[in-house]
């Protein structure tokens, strides 16, 4: 865990690259050290329609949600999120563009007891591993 969901409005890859967006995203998370390297995937899912303030067509935005296991203190969340997002924004900050990119992170807790979940990675990670050291 976390599982992180990265929403944007569409305008953005007109001006950003998304798999950077991505890739900043994950390599934050895995950097605070909250997630498992196993346990964490990144996605991102495109909006085609959305309506940001009063309309205008240099609006966009970016929320990103995690979604983790239950159990760590406010102060690790709050970190967490604010890596997060630093790393988000910096990796679009560095290409100048139109937009005014209103952005967001939110953090939710899993119910273990409404979750089930098979991690084969664990396994294919841990069999690559031995195979490295011979």
């Amino acid at each position: 865990m976390p599982h992180l969901t990265i929403e944007y409005s569409a305008n953005v890859e007109d001006h950003h690259d998304i798999a950077a967006l991505v890739d900043a995203v994950h390599l934050a998370a895995l950097e605070h050290g909250l997630p498992a390297v196993d346990a964490l995937r990144t996605r991102a899912v495109r909006r085609e329609l959305y309506r940001i303030a009063d309309g205008g067509r240099d609006y966009a935005f970016v929320a990103i949600w995690g979604r983790i296991a239950p159990g760590r203190d406010d102060h690790t969340k709050q970190t967490f999120c604010s890596a997060v997002l630093d790393a988000a924004e910096a990796s679009v900050a560095s290409v100048p563009g139109p937009l005014a990119i209103a952005w967001s992170v939110a953090l939710s807790e899993i119910d273990p007891t409404a979750r089930l979940n098979r991690n084969h990675v664990r396994e294919r990670m841990a069999a690559r591993d031995q195979g490295a050291d011979r």
